[in-house]
């Protein structure tokens, strides 16, 4: 049996040991896979222990990506990108770091939901680390322009900057969003989780396709999103699930069945 798992603190609610459960059964593989507390000042010795157990690989989440991105001793180019790191692999003495998160959005926004981002103009909100780590695969789709808006515009431009040898992109306040419509809105903030949304231009949601990262309830943006005439209104589950794929192919090299747990989980 290979042993898997995931890191976080805290990690209770994580749902990925039961994806990757239904993964493996998928696939006919014999895996374990534990959710892992680890201490707050204590991930990279907890991880070298689960390594030292004999593990295989490990998901890395909140608030341990950039260890894990300092852990590894190669990275992939999303990880590079991202400068964070959720996945990683254990290959002899190296351990391999990866980023799926902007894989597994993309997958889901394509593959799941029939969404072309080509030519689109699609505006993020927010520019933390969950924008960082999601703007390369997005820019892959060669989108006509990225905007990226934060509450503190300086944060914003830079990363935009950061990006822009990768395809058009611009950064810029939250105070600085136009009432115009644009194709696709990802709201990749925080607020969510404190039960909150932005306070922005209504109408730069008439006809959208509004796309929280957050999963697991109604949000917020979800509700602003659905009460401004957005056309297509979508939380983060596929996301989830469909990072976890990239993840279990990266370890094993086998690409699992994503509607079927994806439809599982939803109901």
């Amino acid at each position: 049996m290979e042993r898997y798992g995931v890191f976080g603190n805290p990690i209770a609610h994580s749902l990925s040991p039961v994806i990757h459960a239904q993964f493996a059964k998928q696939t006919g593989l014999d895996i374990s896979y534990d959710k892992i507390l680890a201490p707050v000042d204590g991930f990279s010795s907890s991880a070298h222990s689960f390594i030292n157990q004999g593990a295989k690989g490990f998901n890395i989440t909140v608030p341990f990506k950039i260890e894990a991105f300092n852990l590894a001793t190669q990275l992939s180019l999303n990880a590079k990108t991202a400068g964070a790191v959720n996945t990683i692999k254990v290959d002899g003495d190296e351990l391999l770091g990866e980023n799926t998160d902007g894989i597994g959005l993309v997958n889901d926004l394509v593959n799941n939901l029939d969404i072309s981002l080509k030519n689109k103009v699609v505006l993020i909100l927010g520019a933390g680390g969950a924008t960082r780590g999601i703007l390369l695969p997005l820019l892959k789709q060669s989108p006509e322009r990225l905007m990226i808006a934060n509450r503190t515009a300086s944060k914003a431009k830079q990363l935009a900057l950061d990006f822009s040898t990768h395809g058009k992109t611009c950064g810029f306040g939250l105070d600085k969003i136009k009432d115009t419509p644009v194709d696709v809105i990802i709201n990749a903030t925080s607020a969510s989780l404190d039960g909150q949304m932005p306070n922005i231009a209504n109408g730069v949601a008439n006809g959208a396709i509004c796309y929280d990262l957050m999963y697991g309830e109604q949000t917020p943006f979800m509700n602003w999103a659905k009460a401004n005439n957005a056309k297509m209104v979508m939380d983060g589950l596929g996301m989830l699930v469909e990072q976890a794929a990239a993840a279990f192919k990266f370890w094993t090299e086998k690409q699992p069945n994503t509607q079927a747990v994806i439809k599982h989980l939803r109901s």
